[in-house]
Parts: structure tokens; sequence; C-alpha cells
């Protein structure tokens, strides 16, 4: 928040979503994430705590607790697939908790194939960590049309289709004739990755496994993540099998939700999962 001459920023008390704090030259600036500050030319100070209101007028910064913190529940999701690779948010790196989690997948769910690919951008650093774990060669398998916003938060299935077809173009050297491992980071609806798995069978692949790097979604979210319903979620309706074959996919599968502590790197972070497990951090 912003006055004429007061800027305030605060956290919730479960710190769901981040906040950085850095320092450009006199001035203090705030980001939901590091890269943001460190782009802009900026030193990277601290996190804001949970429950922490922080205050800079001419009289300089104050810091005071307006709330005190609850239950820790950083949003797992960030680290998933919102957040950019090059943040850290609260301490932890986002590329290095995606690369682990591609580890976790190879170890959870092994396949014998010749090459793996990530689904741009957040599939990427998942597939290189399957490929690290299962030795299995990466290869680039897209090229992203950076001109495309993300897919899954268009509003009907026709423009999700759309946005797909003109978001990613796969490559057919990297794929024809071979035993494809295909890392992406969720299924919401199922639309857009039957497209892509639709799209890396016209190019050629004679096998297509799908490994998600994140458990199915199956409960909405209320904090600010665009997750639907319980309607639209096609893993609240369907067994995994069955989504492997609306998808069609030669197999499928999902991180363990027990992995998620493991993806951050330490058994001792405390995050939201919500929307993978149905514990709501926040009382309704």
């Amino acid at each position: 928040m912003e006055t004429k001459n007061t800027l305030i920023a605060l956290r919730d008390p479960n710190g769901i979503k981040p906040l950085v704090m850095g320092k450009l030259g006199n001035a203090t600036v705030f980001a939901s994430e590091s890269c943001a500050l460190v782009s802009m030319g900026a030193e990277v100070i601290r996190d804001v705590k949970p429950g922490e209101m922080i205050t800079v007028d001419k009289d300089g910064i104050r810091s005071e607790m307006f709330a005190a913190p609850e239950k820790e529940a950083k949003c797992i999701f960030e680290y998933i697939y919102f957040a950019r690779s090059d943040s850290r948010l609260d301490g932890i790196s986002v590329y290095e908790s995606r690369i682990r989690a591609g580890r976790l997948l190879a170890k959870q769910h092994p396949v014998e194939a010749d090459c793996v690919i990530g689904v741009p951008e957040s599939g990427i650093d998942a597939a290189m960590g399957f490929s690290l774990e299962s030795g299995i060669p990466y290869v680039k398998g897209f090229v992203k049309n950076s001109y495309v916003g993300r897919t899954f938060i268009k509003p009907t299935h026709e423009e999700r289709a759309q946005a797909v077809r003109i978001k990613l173009n796969a490559i057919e050297s990297s794929v024809a004739g071979k035993r494809v491992v295909m890392i992406d980071d969720s299924i919401v609806r199922g639309t857009t990755i039957a497209n892509i798995v639709r799209m890396l069978r016209h190019a050629g692949a004679v096998e297509v496994h799908v490994r998600i790097s994140s458990p199915p979604f199956l409960h909405p979210c209320f904090y600010g993540t665009d997750v639907p319903s319980e309607d639209r979620l096609i893993a609240c309706h369907n067994t995994i099998d069955e989504i492997r074959d609306m998808i069609g996919a030669d197999s499928l599968g999902y991180l363990d939700p027990a992995s998620l502590a493991g993806m951050l790197g330490e058994e001792g972070h405390r995050y939201c999962d919500a929307c993978f497990t149905g514990n709501y951090p926040v009382e309704s």
C-alpha cells in the first residue's frame, strides 16, 4: 500500500504468498519474487516475515508485527509453477526445488525411454532432474512462442486449445521415432496436456510417457491460484489410468504428495498443499 509519502508492505500471517524487500540506491523496494529485484539492479535484503508490516517514509524503515505469525503455509505451487526459476522464496531456490521434483519423479515412476523433454517453462527444470536421476538423455522437445500467456487460465476449452497450438511447437528431430518422457508441472482440466501429447505423436514420437512434477489437483484454491472448482478438475472424477487414456499417454505418473517436503529440500519447511490434499491452513 502507498500514500503520497509512505510505502507500507504487509505479508499475511500464514506467509502463503511470498514478498521480498530490496534496496535500489536510496530507495526501499518490494516484489513478490527476488528475480524482479535482481532484474532491476536492486539488492535483495530479505523476505518479509509472515504477519510483518514494514513502513517506509521520510523517517526511515520501521518493522512491526501486525499479527502473530500463524501456521506457516507458504504456497507450494509457487515452487512448482508460478515463480520464476531464478527466484529464491523464503530462502529456497525455485530452480533447485524443481530439479529435486524431477529426481523424485524418476525414482517414483521409472520408465524405459530414449529421451526426456520438458514442457516450457516450469517443466524444463523438472525434466532435467528426471534426466539426471534416470540417466535418460534430456533434449529440447519444444519451441515456445514467448508472446503467448499461460494457457490453463484461459476461460474456455477452445481458447485453451488454440493457445497451446500457438504457444508450443514440437521439435520433430528430437522426438521422431523415439520413446519420450514428457515432464509437465500439473494437470488441471486435462485439455492442454492432451493437445501436447497429440502434438508429440504428430511429430513422430512412438511412445509418450507423461510425468507430472506435482500431485493430482483435487481441490480448489482460495489463496490466489486459479485452480477451478472440483467439478472441473480432471483428477476429481477419474483414476490415474483413466486420465492416462483421456490424454492419450502410454503411461502417467504424478509426484507423491508425501514428497513435497523433499522437493523443498528440508523436512522442516511448512507449506500449503490444500489444492492437493484439502488441508486448508485458514479456517473458512
